[in-house]
C-alpha cells in the first residue's frame, strides 16, 4: 500500500506542501490512517505506537497475519487486531488517500503530525487514543501557545450563559490566552466570537472535516477562526460529522486545554462528556454555577457537587486553576482511557446490555465485560439481571 501511495504523484506533490517536512513517508502514512480508522480507535493508536506509522499500515492492509502485541486477550490481540483490520480494509484505497490531501490543499490546509515543532505534546496523554495526525486550517503555532483554556457549554444556551461565556473568554483572550471550544451553537460560539472580538486568539475542534462548515449557521464564524485563529480536524476533509465523531472530539478539547471550564450545562449535556475527559487526564477542570431554578446549569451544579469541579465566576478564577496544572495526567488515564468511554456510554437512568454498551463505546464486547468488572468494585456501576446502568452518586459526595 505504502509503495503505491508514494508513487502516486499528485499525492506526493499535495503532501510535500501541506505538510512541508522531511518525514514524507511517515506523513502520508498518518494521513491514511485519519482515512481509515475513526478517531480515538485505541487498537490503531497502539500499533502505530508499537511500529510506526508506515509499518502499521502495512499490517492494516492485511500484510502481516500475527499480532505484534504479545498479550492477545487484551483489545489489541489478535482477535482485536483482526476485527480491527477487517474494518480497516474498506476503507483502506488510494483513491480516499489523495483525496484528503487533494481537499486539504483545495482549501489551504495543513497537516501537522508528531514530532513537528506545532504538534501539541498535550494530546499524547491520550496515550493510544491521541490522534495519529491534525488537519489545521489557520493558524498552526496557535497548538502549541500557552496557556490555553477549553471553554464549553449547552447549544440550547440561556442569555446569561452567554453573557458570561463572553465576558471569560474575552478577558481570558485580551491578555493571552488561548481559547479552545468545538464551534457548536450556543456556549462555544459565544466564547470563539468573544475571542475574535478583542483581537485574541482561539482554536475551533470539528467533529467532521475542516472543510465542512457544522453547524451550517456557523459557516461565516468558523471562517473567520480560519483566518485569525485554527479551525482543526482529526477526520480528513470530505468527512461529515456523526454523533460518535462528536464525542471522540471532546477528548482533544480537554486533552488541548491546560484547564477546563464548563460554562453552562444541563444534566445531560455533552459537554459533561468533555469535562469527564478533561477529569480523567487530570487537567484543572471548573464549571461557572448559574441559578438554583435553572435547568440549562444543572450539569454545572453536578460538577461542583460530585466531580470536585472549582466554581469559577471571573476570569481571575480560570487563572487560577493554571497553578493546579503539574503536567501529569493521572494514573487513571495512563492506565486505561477506556475506562471513560465506558462511563460515557451508560446513564444512571437506563439499563443497557453488554452489546450496546460495546456498540457505543466502540469496544469489543470482551473488553467492556473486563471494564464494568473493575468499575463495579469501584462502585461506579451498578448490574441487576438484564444489564448495567451507571451508579448515581451520593448527593453532597
Amino acid at each position: 500500500m505504502m509503495r503505491l501511495l508514494l508513487g502516486d504523484t499528485e499525492l506526493m506533490a499535495a503532501a510535500r506542501r501541506i505538510h512541508g517536512g522531511e518525514a514524507v513517508a511517515d506523513c502520508v502514512a498518518r494521513a491514511a490512517w485519519t482515512v481509515i480508522a475513526e478517531p480515538g480507535d485505541a487498537v490503531a493508536g497502539a500499533l502505530i505506537g508499537a511500529l510506526g506509522a508506515v509499518e502499521a499500515l502495512s499490517v492494516a492492509a492485511g500484510g502481516r497475519s500475527r499480532s505484534p502485541f504479545t498479550d492477545d486477550t487484551g483489545e489489541v490481540g489478535f482477535r482485536a487486531l483482526r476485527e480491527a483490520q477487517a474494518r480497516w480494509r474498506p476503507r483502506l484505497q488510494q483513491e480516499a488517500v489523495r483525496s484528503a490531501f487533494l481537499g486539504a490543499l483545495e482549501i489551504g490546509a495543513r497537516l501537522v503530525i508528531p514530532g513537528d515543532p506545532q504538534w501539541p505534546d498535550a494530546l499524547d496523554d491520550l496515550g493510544p487514543h491521541a490522534p495519529s495526525a491534525l488537519w489545521v486550517r489557520g493558524r498552526v503555532e496557535l497548538l502549541t501557545a500557552s496557556p490555553r483554556v477549553s471553554m464549553v457549554g449547552a447549544r440550547a444556551s440561556s442569555g446569561y450563559g452567554e453573557q458570561v461565556a463572553a465576558e471569560l473568554a474575552g478577558d481570558l483572550a485580551s491578555t493571552g490566552a488561548v481559547v479552545v471550544s468545538g464551534g457548536a451553537y450556543g456556549i462555544d460560539g459565544a466564547v470563539h466570537r468573544a475571542a475574535l472580538g478583542v483581537g485574541g486568539a482561539t482554536i475551533a475542534f470539528l467533529a467532521g472535516g475542516v472543510d465542512r462548515a457544522y453547524p451550517v449557521g456557523h459557516q461565516r464564524l468558523l471562517q473567520q477562526i480560519s483566518e485569525h485563529g485554527a479551525v482543526v480536524s482529526e477526520p480528513p476533509c470530505g468527512t461529515a460529522p456523526t454523533k460518535w465523531r462528536f464525542l471522540a472530539r471532546n477528548r482533544l478539547i480537554a486533552a488541548l486545554g491546560q484547564a477546563t471550564v464548563v460554562v453552562e450545562a444541563g444534566w445531560r449535556s455533552g459537554s459533561l462528556n468533555t469535562a469527564g475527559h478533561a477529569a480523567t487526564l487530570g487537567r484543572p477542570l471548573g464549571a461557572v454555577p448559574g441559578p438554583v431554578t435553572s435547568a440549562s446549569s444543572a450539569g454545572c451544579h453536578r460538577l461542583l457537587r460530585e466531580y470536585d469541579a472549582q466554581c469559577v465566576t471571573s476570569a481571575a478564577e480560570v487563572r487560577e486553576l493554571w497553578g493546579q496544572l503539574d503536567g501529569v495526567p493521572t494514573a487513571g488515564a495512563l492506565e486505561d482511557p477506556n475506562r471513560t468511554r465506558v462511563l460515557d456510554a451508560l446513564t444512571t437512568r437506563s439499563v443497557l446490555s453488554v452489546d450496546e454498551i460495546a456498540r457505543r463505546s466502540g469496544l469489543s464486547a470482551e473488553r467492556v465485560r473486563s471494564l464494568l468488572g473493575l468499575l463495579h468494585l469501584e462502585g461506579e456501576v451498578d448490574a441487576d439481571g438484564t444489564g448495567w446502568r451507571r451508579a448515581p452518586r451520593p448527593r453532597g459526595g
